[in-house]
């Protein structure tokens, strides 16, 4: 069936794997039941709806998993509970995942508690920035005028602060200098901050305010030097007390590789719930076979995908209409791990190399080998495609360190699934598009020796 160049541009675009879906999208799959019955508004949601006081809390998953559509479901869901709700993804403005610190962090929900809550003129975070202007105009090679006091000015002024942080390596290092000190008297003006801004909304109290900082969990890994804790360490456990300071609810997205290493328990110690995770997909089941429901919702999502973004005028099905047969289907949807961004790669993948529709098994196979080729070249040594080996044979992982790179770098995938004792159940394995490779089988293959 011969494809117009709109409809192939439209599918494209629909399987753009860096856009979350809004809340109440057509495209939203509901896939809890194949990822161990966990509901966001449930566990994170509920979790402040009921609460007497501020909650702490923590959300993480493998990237790419879905977390920050499900945190725009939230987002909804809390304001139709008459909460305000700030969310912002911070490493769009903000930060530089390369390479973040706290006070990154901090400067980046000063920002957006600003621009959303707006306050008065001259307010505490405007007389806090006041102090510091001379020096801030220096390293910002711009000046910041006393003068104008408007929000909208104090808004662009934090906005050329966070946008210095995140492009200027040089800068960056400098205005964190400046900062550090003053983090204490920060914090103190941005609560006053809060506190006089709630008072003037029909809420009045600094409890029905939440800050959702998303995309933190993509802060890459500085590994520890010595007895030097890792700057995972030092953000979310180091600094903890500084992260819980703000008088709001607060969530944060955090790397999954921290919640699964030795410092899990001081996590748990220190927020007030346990990190809630997104997992997997399961396309199969602890044995290997496949999971009948978990490769239906996979196939929803390219559907939903098809119809609801693309608008695809497609009379025939997804089979025969959109991929050849649905055992190309089915090795799509098989091959992503049910980690819906791969899903969506491959895909976008696929639909870029053919001129005419359906979506020929061999247009799949071009889009894995690639993939697979990226995996390659994620893993770095000989002990690494053992760990792999060895996860795949246990279905788990061990406490340490080595493992810590190969879950943030999506090469072990986490699973839940409910047992017939209605317990939630987890299990990890290797990414599929790993077992592929000849290094990791020649790994496998030697643990069997």
């Amino acid at each position: 069936m011969a494809a117009p160049d709109e409809l192939i541009k439209r599918l494209y675009n629909a399987f753009d794997p860096f856009r979350p879906l809004p809340a109440g999208d057509p495209a939203y799959v509901d896939c809890r039941a194949v990822r161990g019955d966990g509901e966001i508004l449930i566990e994170l949601g509920r979790e402040i709806v009921l609460a007497d006081r501020i909650t702490h809390q923590l959300y993480t998953g493998h990237r790419g998993a879905g977390k920050s559509t499900e945190l725009l479901r939230l987002t909804q869901y809390l304001r139709g509970q008459g909460f305000r709700v700030v969310y912002f993804a911070a490493d769009e403005e903000d930060i530089d995942k390369e390479d973040a610190q706290y006070t990154d962090i901090r400067l980046a929900c000063t920002r957006h508690l600003l621009a959303e809550l707006k306050g008065g003129q001259d307010n505490p975070i405007w007389k806090w920035l006041q102090l510091r202007m001379q020096a801030l105009s220096e390293l910002l090679q711009s000046e910041i005028t006393l003068d104008d006091i408007s929000v909208e000015s104090q808004i662009v002024q934090f906005a050329k602060l966070t946008a210095t942080l995140k492009a200027s390596p040089d800068t960056r290092a400098k205005i964190r200098r400046m900062v550090e000190p003053h983090t204490v008297s920060l914090i103190e003006a941005l609560n006053q901050f809060i506190t006089d801004a709630m008072a003037k909304t029909p809420e009045r109290s600094t409890q029905k305010l939440v800050v959702i900082a998303d995309n933190l969990d993509r802060i890459t890994p500085i590994a520890q030097t010595g007895s030097s804790p890792s700057n995972h360490d030092t953000i979310f456990i180091d600094r903890s007390e500084q992260l819980q300071a703000l008088k709001c609810h607060v969530i944060y997205t955090v790397p999954i590789s921290l919640v699964y290493s030795s410092r899990a328990t001081d996590l748990r110690d220190i927020y007030d719930t346990e990190a809630q995770v997104l997992p997997m997909v399961m396309v199969r089941q602890l044995s290997g076979e496949i999971y009948p429901p978990g490769l239906a919702a996979l196939k929803e999502v390219i559907s939903k995908r098809v119809y609801a973004s693309a608008k695809a005028d497609i009379s025939a099905a997804l089979v025969g209409g959109v991929f050849d047969t649905e055992e190309t289907l089915n090795q799509l949807c098989l091959m992503s791990g049910g980690h819906v961004r791969n899903l969506m790669l491959l895909t976008k993948e696929e639909v870029k190399r053919n001129e005419v529709l359906p979506i020929s098994e061999r247009a799949v196979r071009r889009a894995i080998t690639e993939a697979r080729n990226t995996y390659r070249n994620t893993i770095t040594s000989e002990s690494q495609w053992s760990l792999l080996a060895q996860v795949h044979q246990k279905k788990d992982i061990l406490d340490e360190a080595a493992y810590r790179e190969l879950l943030f770098n999506r090469c072990i995938l986490e699973y839940r699934y409910i047992n017939d004792r209605g317990e939630v159940c987890r299990w990890r394995d290797v990414h599929p598009l790993i077992r592929g490779i000849q290094q990791f089988q020649d790994a496998l293959a030697a643990l069997s020796t």
